[in-house]
C-alpha cells in the first residue's frame, strides 16, 4: 500500500486528519490585581497582563467574541500572611473577580485555581509547622474554606492545585454541605514539580520564599506515580483530571487516557508558552508552531486544555489575521 496517496491531496488531507482543534477546547487564565485602572504586560509572558476589575469588562468582551467559552482565575493580593487569610476573604481579589466577571457575561464558565502559594507570605502552597515543613492535613481545612468561597461568589467549577493529600473529598464534602452539589471539581490530579513555572510565579508573584515544592508536587521521574494520584482524585469524586504541565508530560495524558474513562484537562503552562513566543520573536519557528503543540496535546489524550495561546489561536482558527 503507498500511504502517500491521501497525503498527496489538500483535500483528502483535511478529510482523514485524526485530530483537530475547536475553539471550546480552550480554557484561558487571567491574572487579576487589586487597585484601578491596571493593564500591564507582565515582562516574563509577552501579550500577558494583569488586569485590574475595571479593566476587566474589554477583555471579558473580547474573550466572548472570539467564541472562548471558560477562563481560569489566578489572583494577586495587596496582603499576605502566614495563613493566605485573603485567599478565602469574602472580599478577596477572586471572589471580587468572580463576581465582576459574572456581571459582564453571566454564561462565560468562571473557573478558579484554589491554592494558598499567592496569598502566604512564605511562598508555599499550605500551613508550615514551626521547621516549614507544609502540613497537609491542616492545609486541607483551608483548602475546602477557600473553594466554599469561591463557589459562594459564583464560581462554576473549582479546581485545587495544591497537591495536598485528600483535598478532593473535603472540598467535596464542603461544597455538598452548603448546596454547591451541582459545582464541578478539576483536580490538578498530575502536577509536577517542575521547571516550566518560572515565568507564572513571576507573574502571580508566588515563589516560595526558601526551599522548593518538590515533598507536594510530584517528581517528574515518575509516571506510575501519576496514575495512583488520579485514581486516588476520581475516588473522592473529581470530575476533571488537570495534567500539569504538558509538553514534557504527553506520556501522562495519553496514558491518562488509556487508563481511565474522565476528562482531561491539560496545562499547557507559563514556561513552554514564554519559549514558544521568544523563539518566534528570535525567527527561529514561525507561529504555526503553537498549533502544532496544542495539536499534539488533544492527540495525547486531552480533551480541553488550558494555555496562554488561546486567544491567538481562537483568531487563527477562525480565519482572522
Amino acid at each position: 500500500m503507498r500511504m502517500r496517496r491521501i497525503r498527496e491531496n489538500k483535500v483528502l488531507r483535511q478529510m482523514t486528519k485524526e485530530t483537530s482543534l475547536e475553539i471550546s477546547d480552550f480554557i484561558y487564565p487571567l491574572f487579576v490585581v487589586e487597585g484601578e485602572g491596571i493593564k500591564k504586560e507582565i515582562p516574563s509572558m509577552p501579550d500577558c497582563y494583569h488586569f485590574s476589575l475595571d479593566k476587566l469588562e474589554d477583555e471579558i468582551n473580547e474573550i466572548v467574541d472570539l467564541g472562548i467559552k471558560a477562563v481560569i482565575l489566578f489572583g494577586i493580593p495587596n496582603k499576605k500572611d502566614d495563613h493566605g487569610s485573603e485567599a478565602y476573604a469574602e472580599d478577596g481579589i477572586i471572589q471580587k473577580a468572580v463576581r465582576k466577571i459574572k456581571e459582564i457575561n453571566k454564561d462565560l464558565l468562571v473557573i478558579t485555581d484554589v491554592c494558598m502559594c499567592e496569598y502566604t507570605d512564605h511562598g508555599h502552597c499550605g500551613i508550615l509547622d514551626h521547621e516549614g515543613h507544609v502540613l497537609n492535613d491542616e492545609t486541607v481545612s483551608y483548602i475546602a474554606k477557600i473553594a466554599l468561597s469561591h463557589a459562594k461568589a459564583g464560581a462554576d467549577i473549582i479546581a485545587p492545585s495544591d497537591m495536598m493529600d485528600f483535598r478532593i473529598k473535603a472540598i467535596r464534602k464542603i461544597l455538598d454541605e452548603n448546596n454547591f452539589k451541582n459545582i464541578p471539581i478539576m483536580a490538578y490530579s498530575a502536577k509536577y514539580a517542575s521547571n516550566f513555572y518560572g515565568p507564572f510565579r513571576d507573574a502571580a508573584d508566588s515563589a516560595p520564599s526558601f526551599g522548593d515544592r518538590k515533598s507536594y508536587q510530584m517528581d517528574y521521574h515518575n509516571s506510575n506515580e501519576a496514575m495512583r494520584e488520579i485514581d486516588l482524585d476520581l475516588e473522592e469524586d473529581a470530575d476533571f483530571i488537570i495534567v500539569k504541565p504538558a509538553l514534557s508530560f504527553l506520556d501522562i495524558i495519553q496514558r491518562t487516557k488509556d487508563n481511565f474513562n474522565t476528562n482531561i484537562v491539560a496545562y499547557n503552562v507559563s514556561g513552554e508558552y514564554s519559549m514558544v513566543k521568544n523563539a518566534i520573536k528570535m525567527g527561529l519557528v514561525n507561529e504555526e508552531i503553537i498549533y502544532e503543540i496544542l495539536i499534539s496535546i488533544k492527540r495525547a489524550g486531552a480533551k480541553l486544555i488550558i494555555t496562554y495561546h488561546a486567544k491567538e489561536m481562537a483568531k487563527k482558527l477562525r480565519g482572522e489575521k
